[in-house]
């Protein structure tokens, strides 16, 4: 189910380094040592993700690493995105 704006600012105060974008996702930037510590976050990511069936968009910088969450079956923000920030939160960052 598409959360309302008010659920929106709820959950975002739970994950605060987390911001909403442009596009109305929710994002953040992951700055890592260098590439293969990249790498090594996204494939995490990817296992946590693949979890849930629920996938970010991922955008890999050399040792930046940008993930963009939003459900596209209800065109907006749910839930799942919100959990899926704070597993990812949780992943730790080699820097």
């Amino acid at each position: 189910m598409k959360l309302t704006v008010s659920q929106i600012e709820l959950n975002q105060r739970q994950i605060p380094d987390w911001k909403l974008n442009a596009k109305g996702e929710i994002e953040k930037m992951f700055v890592f040592k260098g590439f293969p510590q990249a790498v090594l976050f996204v494939n995490a990511v990817a296992l946590l993700a693949e979890g849930k069936n629920h996938h970010p968009d991922i955008l890999i910088q050399w040792n930046r690493v940008t993930l963009a969450l939003s459900t596209h079956d209800v065109e907006g923000l749910s839930e799942l995105d919100f959990e899926l920030a704070k597993q990812i939160n949780t992943l730790p960052v080699l820097t």
